[in-house]
């Protein structure tokens, strides 16, 4: 097999990927509204072998650099063993696009232990003292 890694923008048919696997991964709770995203070249897809693998979503300030990566989420059918290394190049490539475009610090809200540890490896900061593990980063 080729080993091919795609990072690219979302595009026809992605926000519905990401929605059926918000619909798996929340267990009942409502998926992210489409108008709710930010425009498709702030959302991000990563692909492995032409199957997308997980995807995340860049919010810029307007009166700041600052940035804000939400609702990553990932492939719930997607088993091979290199999982988390793509979520870790996905979040690494959103962070390279976002300092492209002058952003100095991102944030993020890390709900499970399994992303809060992906962000720890790739350099965050995490706050405990925060319900649901508020991280951050400056880049």
């Amino acid at each position: 097999m080729e080993n091919k890694i795609v990072f690219r923008n979302f595009g026809k048919g992605d926000y519905e990927i990401a929605k059926k696997w918000w619909e798996w991964w929340w267990k009942g709770e409502p998926p992210i509204e489409k108008e709710i995203l930010p425009s498709s070249e702030q959302c991000f897809i990563i692909e492995y072998n032409n199957t997308s693998v997980a995807c995340g979503f860049l919010y810029i300030g307007k009166t700041a650099p600052i940035g804000y990566l939400t609702w990553v989420v990932s492939n719930p059918e997607y088993r091979n063993k290199n999982r988390r290394r793509m979520l870790e190049l996905l979040i690494e490539n959103i962070e390279k696009k976002a300092k492209q475009q002058g952003i100095k610090f991102l944030f993020t809200v890390c709900g499970n232990i399994h992303m809060e540890n992906i962000h720890n490896k790739l350099g965050w900061k995490v706050d405990k003292s925060a319900p649901a593990y508020e991280t951050f980063k400056y880049i």
